[in-house]
């Protein structure tokens, strides 16, 4: 079987890849967590897992009756390194909901027309209507991070959009749009684990992109990048949640439950909703760079 990239993924463990890395791949057991710094050492139970998710998609069905019901618009927004857990997060959020209502805003590249637009012009476009939820799997926060880290933005265009960043987003507020902005991290053996099964797996090779691929060489610049976005970016009104997403599944349902703690819609049920995971969630400081896991 043919593997995506001409093998670029496997070639770049073999033989690019920290040894520390590398290491950690080699010697995990099976539903291990590689990151020694995550609070967990193994993947949440299954059943345990699929018991509260079930509970918790209940819960979003509630609250998107409300939604509807009320008029609300609801925004979230899903950022983190590639492989962190974004389209697998969206895609639990969104499983049981009306998809006429409840949408995903995923854009591609921009035209030659939106390239030559205000930046943030093309991401209005999509922001919910009343009684809508759009969910952004990447969002305007593309500037701050991969189009900085390819150069694909200069630094005076980044440094405009770090500018107007706060007062767009309190215009958004203001306005009554509910605001969420997840940012999914996950370490770096983690990462690469996730990419080989990617690269091995046909139903999941279209997943990977070259930026993927060249990505992987450019850690240590998608950090800094990370670590300069998040703090300009959060703010009282529109603050980050950061979820450490090395467990899928403990990622999953803190995203959930971040999501439904924010809305307060009819019947809704807080011995399940509670509140996310303080173990793997937090604001920025809860970010951290395991280089090496």
């Amino acid at each position: 079987m043919s593997k995506p990239f001409d093998g670029a993924i496997t070639e770049f463990y073999e033989k690019d890849a920290p040894d520390s890395v590398r290491t950690a791949i080699d010697t995990a057991e099976k539903d291990s967590v590689l990151d020694p710094s995550f609070p967990y050492d193994m993947r949440m139970d299954k059943d345990d897992y699929e018991d509260q998710l079930d509970k918790l998609q209940i819960e979003l069905v509630k609250a998107q009756a409300w939604v509807r019901d009320s008029g609300a618009r609801v925004a979230v927004v899903f950022e983190g390194r590639d492989a962190a857990g974004k389209g697998g997060s969206i895609k639990r959020v969104r499983s049981n909901l009306n998809p006429r209502t409840a949408g995903v805003v995923a854009l591609s590249k921009p035209t030659d027309r939106e390239a030559a637009q205000w930046y943030f012009q093309r991401y209005i476009a999509h922001l919910p209507a009343g009684g809508e939820i759009r969910l952004f799997d990447r969002s305007w926060y593309n500037r701050g991070v991969v189009e900085h880290v390819f150069g694909f933005c200069t630094p005076v265009q980044r440094q405009a959009f770090f500018t107007q960043l706060p007062e767009f987003e309190q215009m958004l507020v203001d306005d009554g749009i509910k605001l969420t902005k997840i940012w999914l991290n996950v370490g770096r053996a983690e990462q690469l684990r996730r990419f080989l099964d990617r690269e091995g797996d046909p139903l999941k090779q279209w997943k990977l992109s070259r930026i993927d691929v060249e990505g992987l060489k450019r850690w240590d610049a998608y950090s800094d990048a990370i670590a300069e976005t998040l703090s300009i970016g959060h703010s009282a009104h529109a603050p980050w949640t950061v979820i450490r997403a090395d467990d899928k599944r403990r990622a999953r349902l803190a995203v959930i439950r971040k999501i439904l703690s924010g809305l307060d819609y009819g019947g809704r049920d807080d011995g399940v909703v509670g509140q996310p995971d303080p173990a793997i969630t937090g604001g920025p400081e809860m970010w951290s760079d395991p280089a090496t896991a």
